[in-house]
């Protein structure tokens, strides 16, 4: 069989064992360990103290998320691999496109993945492989032409997560206390409604400019509504919130309420609290409470109770918010496209779960 790599002439040569593992831990190890000072130069503190300060840059050059899907998507490969007697390094587009192959058609009785998990694995090989010093051609024949086959046998519409509307919100809410811990999730439910934000996006959120080093953003509150600075997943961009029509459902009125009596001027803007509700602790909270979040209010809320709880459950999640606003917004499109910071309008339609689709009528327009 023969291979399609190319290697950096800088990389020392990777000794594999007869079992398949790297000699110099790049297949199970971090890929941040490769990261060191040159040979050819005297080490000292300074450069050691340069050496982890890059090593938590090349951490931070993708989501905490993306990373540990990469980590996990490159132990499943290496595994199969190691079952097969076949090596992982250095990256062979024929092995690969074999894997991608079982993937989809698995020959031990478990499930099939889907077309968007397959090229989500092939990403997470490539950037794996990159850090290694190697570059793996995802368009080279062995790989694409299978992944085309894939597709064009198993692929389908994507399944997509109910939109939490305008009426869902108001029910949400309305479940929650009005102690500490109530103002601030009915703050988070309403500002990522309000501002079509990511879960991540949410709990990134720094009171001020600075304020953490794993700040994700921050935001500025006026008398017309907040501005939101936000470091996200396609770049920075501001998102504007306006004030609402009345104060038990906006979002900037609730986010001030959270602010004033959590006595939150400086750091993380979303925190944990003590276990009685009363106190705000410094820990910011974790995206998985925005998650659990919108699953509890939705089940306390009674929406879509013509389903059986896990269903429900299975319905919803983070990116409900983001579709809700994209659904109800009755504004012109390119609007919510810069709101969600989309790159394109099609990304933007595929979050709108009810939309007018026939108000631009093309076939009256070209006079028929």
């Amino acid at each position: 069989m023969s291979e399609n790599h190319e290697k950096s002439p800088s990389e020392p040569t990777n000794v594999i064992s007869s079992n398949g593992d790297d000699e110099r831990s790049s297949i199970n190890g971090s890929e941040t360990d490769t990261i060191n000072v040159p040979d050819h130069v005297a080490g000292s503190g300074s450069l050691d103290r340069l050496v982890d300060t890059a090593r938590d840059y090349a951490r931070q050059a993708t989501a905490e998320n993306t990373n540990l899907a990469y980590k996990k998507d490159w132990a499943h490969f290496n595994s199969w691999c190691r079952r097969r007697g076949a090596n992982p390094l250095p990256p062979s587009a024929e092995l690969i496109g074999l894997y991608i192959a079982n993937c989809a058609s698995p020959d031990d009785g478990s499930p099939a993945l889907s077309v968007a998990t397959i090229e989500r694995r092939l990403s997470g090989m490539a950037w794996q492989y990159q850090q290694r010093g190697f570059v793996l051609d995802r368009k080279d024949r062995h790989i694409a032409t299978v992944l085309a086959g894939i597709k064009r046998k198993h692929a389908r519409p994507p399944i997509q997560k109910e939109a939490i509307l305008r009426d869902d919100i108001f029910a949400m809410v309305a479940t929650l206390p009005y102690d500490l811990r109530g103002l601030r999730d009915r703050s988070i439910l309403l500002l990522g409604y309000a501002g079509g934000l990511r879960r991540s996006e949410i709990v990134s959120l720094d009171h001020g400019k600075d304020d953490t080093p794993d700040s994700g953003g921050w935001l500025d509150i006026s008398d017309d509504g907040a501005l939101l600075t936000l470091n996200a997943k396609t770049g920075w961009r501001e998102v504007e919130i306006g004030r609402g029509s009345s104060d038990q459902t906006c979002p900037v009125h609730a986010l001030e309420q959270w602010l004033h009596f959590a006595k939150i001027d400086f750091g993380p803007l979303f925190v944990r609290s003590s276990r009685d509700g009363t106190k705000a602790l410094e820990a910011r909270l974790s995206d998985k409470h925005v998650a659990r979040l919108i699953k509890q209010t939705v089940l306390d809320a009674g929406i879509r109770s013509d389903l059986p709880e896990k269903e429900r459950l299975a319905l919803f999640s983070g990116h409900s918010l983001r579709a809700g606003l994209a659904s109800s917004a009755e504004v012109d499109e390119r609007y919510v496209q810069k709101h969600l910071g989309h790159a394109s309008a099609e990304m933007t339609r595929r979050y709108q779960r009810r939309r007018d689709r026939f108000r631009v009528n093309l076939t009256k327009a070209a006079g028929l």
